[in-house]
This record gives structure tokens, C-alpha cells and sequence, in this order.
């Protein structure tokens, strides 16, 4: 498949120096569930050099549950970067066992999670499990949940985010969700999945593309651009109803809209005036406010987490590189100095990283800044990397990439050292941005 590139202000007439790739995505739909050809397959690659040795062990009857919980778990703690999962052979254990804490030591592992799934007489599922650290040989705690059968993925996500806060003092990002864009035939779809891909439900449908979907920081919103009336429009859709209000459609083009951390006020891109520029208005909608003031192509905004800067792409030295901007208005301040092509801006949530895509040679590649350094790391091996977007914790990237000809959503670790692949069976796949902690 041939590579066409993409704006980054994502308008459909692109300025000449930003990739212009297919657009994606669409109109309004009612929640659907998944097609078969767009589940996820997670395979890990790579190996990290402070890894947990976790062992995971089969949990009592979840053979008869439509979920294999502790094959979740495993999963998205290998995807983390931060665990290795050690081969159980097998056992199965439940919550109230005591376990052998010397054999485990010998098969190396430094903790152990042991649990069960019941099947209740109304249908729901009665979950448990228990962590333990078998260096210690102590009971690190546990919990139980009574879900239905559609939560029984979610309550796997939320152990695993119980274990990995035990055991690094982080927080889990496993039941956080990520958005993220198909095209499939000439249908064009917003999803809205689990961390890991599964479990994808439809958000927007539509003939006509959609693009730069941007999670509220709250989470129960999403921000994005359609093109269902023949010109690229802001929208702001109500994940949990569907409702939906248009916030920007003024002359030109209206793109890349970013969230403010509280909330309240979205930075977009806008051509009314002539070039594309930034400008900040409130979230409901309004008179939006002139923010950059350049004769080139100022584009892809991305707000700092303390709400006191905006970074975004500019062609105003002559080539696309990132600079940032108070976002109460005044000077830009150029940011990225390595490279000639440098666009698609995502600042971590603790302020400390900045990823981006660099053009090299021809190659589009995901690059990782540590802000008070300047110093940059290559994360990726491929060359048609677009749209990084942090885990709320700041500790993995999301980002659409190609794969033998194949498009692909892939997690990262901050050092490229672990990656998983969010593989879908058919369909563009793109555009993913990953929401934040209060969906939990």
C-alpha cells in the first residue's frame, strides 16, 4: 500500500510542507458493537531491563467464563514494559490458597496473582483474586466483583491496574480507553476501545471523514473534525448519549482541536483570517480568540498539563518544526531543533516528555524528547509512524504506524525498548489518542 501523507492540521488542503494522508472517519451512529475484522491481537516484542517477574497463575473455573481473566491480566502487564510474566505450567489457584511460595521462588517469580470467576444463578460473574509477593511471603491484598458478562474484560483491566500500582507505587492505565479511527470500504468509523484495542464500540459512522479525535480531560467527551459537510467542522460528541454540538464551523477550514486540562477552553486551528493559525474559545462554543500571529502555517496545537502553554507545528523558519506559545497570547518559542520535518506535538501528562514524528529520509519516525534536557531518543524501527499520544500516566505512547504493508495501532514504552501491536484483521487503522484516568 502506497504511503499518502497527512496534514497535521488535518484540513483536507494541506499546506505543501505537512503530510496530507487519507482522511478518516465520520457522521453520527447509535454504539455498535465491534465487526470481527477489527478485534485486536496483542503481541508484545522486546525486552526491558528492570522487568517484574509476575507469575499469573489460571484462575479457578474461568474456563467457564466467556473471558480468560487472567490471560488479561498477563497482557496488559507484559504490554506495560514494566513485567515479565514467568510460566505457570498450568496451575491453578484461587483467592483462598496459600501458596508455595518456595516453589514459586524457583520457577523465579517475585509475586503471584491467583483469583476465580463464578458463574451466578442471575447471570453475573462474581470475580476474586489475590496478590502475593513470594519473595516475602506476604499477602499483598485482593478484591471482589460482581459484574455482567459485558464488564467481566474491564473488571481483568482493573486488576491488572491493582498489581501494577502494588507493585511500581504508579498508577494503572489498563481500564483507561483510547479512541481511535477506521476506514473500511468507503465507511469511515470512530471507535472507542479498551486500552488494549478489545472491546471496540462505534462511535461516529459515515460516508464522510472524521479526524483528530481528542479526548475531554473528564472522559466523557470527545472533540474531532468531520468532513460531513463537505468542509472540515469542529464537533463535540457526548461519549455516554451520542449528543453531539458543532463548536467551530467558520469560513475556511476549522481543525486540530485540543483540550485545555480544565476543560473549559479548546485550541483549534483556523483559516478564516487566511493562513491557518491558532486560536482558544471556550469549549461550548463562542467567538474564539486570535492566539498566533505568523505569516506561515501554525497548526496541531497541544496544551501543556498546567494549562500554561500550547505547542504546535509552524512552517515559520521555513521548514515544520514544534514551538510552543503562552496560552494567554504573546511570543513563540522555538522547541525542536533536531531534524528539518518535525510535527504531531503530544506532551506527556507530568509535563516531562515531549514524542513527536520526525521525517527523515523519507521515513516518518516517532521521536521522544525530555523537555528540560533538550535530548532525544528514536523509539521506533518503521517509517510511516503518525499521532502519538501519551497514557495517562506518561508512561507508554500510542501511535498508528505500518507493519509488513499493514496499517496498526502500537504501544510503546518511553525507551522503544517494549512495544505491543494493537493488530486489526481489516481496515485503516489511525489516528489514536489515548483518554485519561477518569473513565475508571
Amino acid at each position: 500500500m502506497t504511503l499518502h501523507h497527512r496534514s497535521p492540521d488535518r484540513s483536507g488542503s494541506a499546506p505543501t510542507f505537512l503530510p496530507t494522508r487519507r482522511h478518516l472517519v465520520a457522521g453520527l451512529s447509535a454504539l455498535a458493537t465491534v465487526p470481527a475484522w477489527a478485534q485486536f491481537r496483542v503481541e508484545v516484542t522486546g525486552v526491558g531491563m528492570t522487568q517484574l517477574p509476575i507469575a499469573i497463575a489460571a484462575f479457578r473455573d474461568e474456563t467457564q467464563s466467556p473471558q480468560k481473566i487472567s490471560a488479561i491480566v498477563q497482557a496488559d502487564l507484559e504490554r506495560s514494559g514494566q513485567f515479565r510474566g514467568i510460566d505457570t505450567g498450568g496451575v491453578r489457584l484461587d483467592e483462598t490458597a496459600r501458596p508455595d511460595v518456595a516453589l514459586w521462588r524457583q520457577k523465579g517469580a517475585d509475586s503471584l496473582v491467583s483469583g476465580s470467576v463464578v458463574r451466578l444463578a442471575d447471570g453475573r460473574y462474581d470475580v476474586r483474586f489475590r496478590l502475593w509477593d513470594v519473595v516475602r511471603g506476604q499477602d499483598l491484598g485482593g478484591q471482589s466483583y460482581v459484574v455482567v458478562q459485558a464488564d467481566l474484560r474491564l473488571v481483568a483491566h482493573r486488576i491488572a491496574d491493582y498489581v501494577y500500582e502494588k507493585l511500581t507505587g504508579e498508577r494503572g492505565v489498563f481500564s483507561t480507553r483510547i479512541a481511535y479511527v477506521t476506514k473500511a470500504g468507503n465507511r469511515f468509523s470512530l471507535w472507542v476501545a479498551d486500552s488494549d484495542g478489545e472491546n471496540a464500540q462505534a462511535a461516529l459512522s459515515s460516508p464522510e471523514s472524521i479526524i483528530s479525535p481528542a479526548w475531554s480531560p473528564s472522559g466523557g467527551q470527545l472533540a474531532y473534525v468531520s468532513f460531513e459537510s463537505r468542509k472540515p467542522v469542529v464537533y463535540v460528541h457526548d461519549v455516554a448519549t451520542g449528543r453531539r454540538r458543532r463548536v467551530a464551523n467558520f469560513k475556511g477550514s476549522n481543525s486540530a482541536p485540543a483540550w485545555s486540562p480544565d476543560g473549559r477552553t479548546l485550541a483549534i486551528t483556523l483559516s478564516r483570517d487566511g493562513n491557518s493559525q491558532l486560536y482558544t474559545m471556550d469549549a461550548n462554543g463562542g467567538e474564539p480568540r486570535r492566539l498566533t500571529q505568523s505569516s506561515g502555517i501554525d497548526t496541531e496545537p497541544a496544551f501543556s498539563p498546567d494549562g500554561k502553554h500550547v505547542y504546535f507545528v509552524s512552517d515559520r523558519g521555513g521548514a515544520p518544526q514544534i514551538y510552543k506559545v503562552p496560552s494567554s497570547g504573546g511570543s513563540a518559542e522555538r522547541v525542536t531543533f533536531n531534524g528539518s520535518y518535525n510535527i504531531s506535538p503530544a506532551i506527556s501528562p507530568d509535563g516531562r516528555w515531549l514524542a513527536y514524528i520526525s521525517r527523515a529520509g523519507g521515513a516518518f519516525k516517532l521521536q521522544v524528547m525530555e523537555l528540560a534536557t533538550g535530548n532525544v531518543t528514536a523509539i521506533t524501527d518503521s517509517s510511516a509512524d503518525e499521532r502519538p499520544s501519551f497514557a495517562p500516566n506518561s508512561r507508554l505512547i500510542v501511535y498508528a504506524t505500518q507493519q509488513q504493508g499493514r496499517e496498526a495501532l502500537m504501544t510503546t514504552t518511553l525507551d522503544g525498548k517494549i512495544k505491543a501491536r494493537l493488530a486489526g484483521q481489516g481496515g485503516d487503522i489511525r489516528e489514536p489518542d489515548w483518554g485519561p484516568y477518569q473513565f475508571q
